[in-house]
């Protein structure tokens, strides 16, 4: 790890001005410090900005304030969370384990770099390491690689848990910067590599998370289903997210979010539409994974990726519609 000079924010402000001086924000340091560890990321100056008070849950009107430092253990613990976004508690403890959940941050994680082991190699052309320097992956081995949304820059999956279930519950990102605050749709938050692949998110420099709204409760029935090599600590093959009614026997309302299929969190409203206003049933589901695939592309080791999506999508929706009758 080469040298770096470490300084602590009081405030968010005082956290806004190192930035704007040049210095990369660490939290919990889950992502960031196994970076410099590696020397993937190297920056001179770290401010911390544990000490700014971003560290509380509280009610925005029939929505939930979650600070940007609230730990993931902390999120999926909270009382009001696992009552009305129970999905997002289920995601959260999917993901990682205790120790790493203890330290991870709301903000740390929506922000967290891609598990690539070609990303980590720095022997290995990496586009999204070293732009210009190519995609070992699309030739190698890409087993836990992305089938949607890739490029022919890189083709890196986005491990997470915790955006995935956000993005089906429609969270909004908070963000302060040097132009102001911006409220950002989870969304349009995570960048598909496209041409410019080192780019995760729309952040910009000097730019800062401090929460992510929850809007109101739905109330409907909610379930993340991860499908993984391991029943514990390992990042998902597919991951599922749906929040989800029934009314009269028939889909209401659905909502459908996507992990480790895309290179980014996956949503696609298309999907949706299929299943709102009919019945559930094994034709349906199908119908729902044809549109959810029709641009997937395999790269050899991953190709089991494309089936095992639509098997995990009909699992989750009849689960889902089952306890929705109930």
């Amino acid at each position: 790890m080469k040298p770096f000079v470490l300084d602590h924010a009081d405030s968010p402000d005082a956290a806004l001005a190192a930035l704007d001086a040049g210095a990369t924000a660490i939290a919990g340091g889950t992502n960031l410090v196994d970076l410099m560890k590696l020397e993937l990321a190297t920056p001179e100056k770290l401010v911390s900005i544990r000490r700014t008070g971003l560290d509380e849950i509280s009610a925005d009107g029939d929505g939930l304030m979650i600070g940007a430092l609230v730990s993931n253990a902390d999120c999926a613990a909270h009382r009001r969370v696992r009552e009305g976004w129970p999905l997002l508690a289920k995601a959260i403890l999917a993901g990682a384990s205790p120790q790493l959940r203890n330290r991870a941050t709301t903000g740390g994680n929506l922000c967290q770099r891609t598990r690539c082991g070609y990303f980590y190699d720095s022997t290995q052309a990496c586009n999204k390491r070293e732009p210009g320097s190519g995609c070992a992956a699309r030739e190698g081995f890409n087993r836990i690689h992305a089938v949607l949304g890739t490029s022919d820059q890189c083709i890196a999956t986005y491990p997470g848990d915790m955006a995935v279930a956000m993005l089906a519950l429609d969270a909004v990102v908070m963000t302060e910067g040097p132009y102001g605050p911006r409220r950002i749709p989870l969304a349009m938050f995570h960048r598909m590599p496209g041409d410019e692949p080192s780019r995760d998110n729309v952040l910009e420099a000097g730019e800062l998370i401090t929460a992510v709204r929850l809007p109101a409760p739905t109330g409907g029935v909610q379930v993340y289903r991860k499908v993984r090599d391991r029943a514990s600590y390992a990042f998902a093959l597919v991951s599922v997210a749906v929040d989800l009614a029934m009314e009269e026997g028939r889909i209401a309302r659905c909502a459908l979010a996507f992990g480790s299929l895309g290179t980014v969190p996956w949503r696609d409203r298309a999907v949706e539409n299929v299943l709102i206003g009919e019945k559930p049933t094994p034709a349906l589901f199908a119908q729902a994974a044809e549109v959810l695939l029709k641009d997937a592309q395999g790269f050899g080791e991953n190709d089991f990726k494309i089936p095992l999506a639509a098997r995990a999508l009909a699992a989750t929706l009849h689960e889902a519609t089952q306890t929705g009758k109930a």
